[in-house]
């Protein structure tokens, strides 16, 4: 199936884990690179990763695993990158080979703090990567569902519509279904905005609203969403598709969702700090909530959610007042 390509996973996360447990059923060998040694040690002796979806059990003749984002750079012909955005600039300097004529995906669902970019764009303008090497791979799609191998929908996304469809064939199976779009602007920026709409969800139910109001917050976080993504890249879309629409409902609703889980937290009346130290993932929307706000400083999008979350979490306001005023000007 894989037609002598090789793929590299780039990451020792739950969705990480979810990309190698899809690749190694289609696939006859894989390189995987994640920074915790102790992780591939276990990986290599008990076959599945002691940190994230550890029920997923691996074949490890299947796994080039390592601890050199070098060695999984240079074995691979398609990377896919799914390591919290954060942390991928820190991983990115780490290279010494060359990113020359590799098709790189991103699975990483936020922005790049230190450039306050898409990973796209981040890695067309920092390494001079053509946009017909460059892909995402969206939802709405949990990694926990993975691991439990219950149906799940994947959206790939690339300037060269063959290379999405090599990454989808090889990330389809049994209870896979993806399909490719031509959107990789938009579809990039859905991803990361349903982020911060996700923590306002949690963030109002940490409140104390129902779900009358949470039908209400989606209905106008898709609508702002498709605001947005027109102020950036103006293209035809249908933001009902599912890697819009579809992504935000399961980040905003699901029990999976750590973004609505730190918002709840915060609801609850938790600090950031402090919800960020009791929570062993990474809440992408915390750093795209800011990104998010400061893009559309110079967009101008009307985003009454974007503006609260960012309130809450970067001006220190107090989540119930300022909840209070956003259901005044939702509809």
């Amino acid at each position: 199936m894989s037609d002598n390509l090789k793929f590299a996973v780039i990451g020792g996360g739950s969705w990480a884990t979810a990309i190698a447990k899809m690749l190694c059923v289609n696939l006859s060998e894989i390189s995987w690179y994640m920074r915790n040694d102790a992780a591939i040690e276990h990986i290599n002796k008990y076959k599945h990763n002691p940190n994230y979806l550890s029920s997923v059990e691996f074949d490890t003749n299947k796994l080039k695993l390592t601890n050199n984002i070098n060695e999984a750079v240079e074995y691979a012909d398609y990377i896919i990158f799914a390591i919290p955005s954060a942390f991928l600039n820190a991983e990115l300097e780490k290279l010494t080979v060359s990113l020359e004529n590799k098709i790189i995906f991103s699975a990483i669902k936020g922005i790049v703090p230190e450039t306050s970019l898409i990973v796209g764009e981040h890695f067309h303008i920092k390494y001079d990567i053509p946009y017909y090497n460059i892909g995402v791979i969206t939802g709405p799609c949990h990694a926990e569902e993975v691991a439990l191998e219950r149906l799940s929908y994947l959206t790939i996304a690339c300037g060269d519509p063959s290379k999405a469809s090599v990454v989808a064939k090889n990330l389809s199976g049994n209870y896979i279904k993806a399909k490719i779009s031509d959107d990789i602007i938009g579809t990039e920026y859905a991803a990361m905005l349903k982020n911060i709409y996700a923590i306002a969800a949690g963030i109002a139910h940490g409140l104390g609203y129902g779900d009358n109001f949470q039908s209400v917050m989606m209905s106008n976080g898709i609508r702002e969403m498709k605001k947005f993504i027109k102020k950036v890249h103006k293209m035809k879309r249908n933001i009902n598709d599912s890697a819009y629409l579809g992504d935000l409902l399961v980040t905003g609703y699901s029990v999976f969702s750590r973004n609505r889980m730190f918002g709840n937290m915060i609801g609850k009346g938790y600090t950031v700090k402090s919800a960020m130290m009791e929570m062993s993932m990474v809440a992408e929307g915390y750093y795209a909530t800011k990104s998010a706000y400061k893009l559309n400083q110079g967009y101008g999008a009307k985003t009454p959610i974007i503006d609260a979350v960012y309130a809450v979490l970067y001006e220190g306001k107090d989540a119930k007042s300022v909840f209070k005023k956003l259901t005044d000007v939702l509809d």
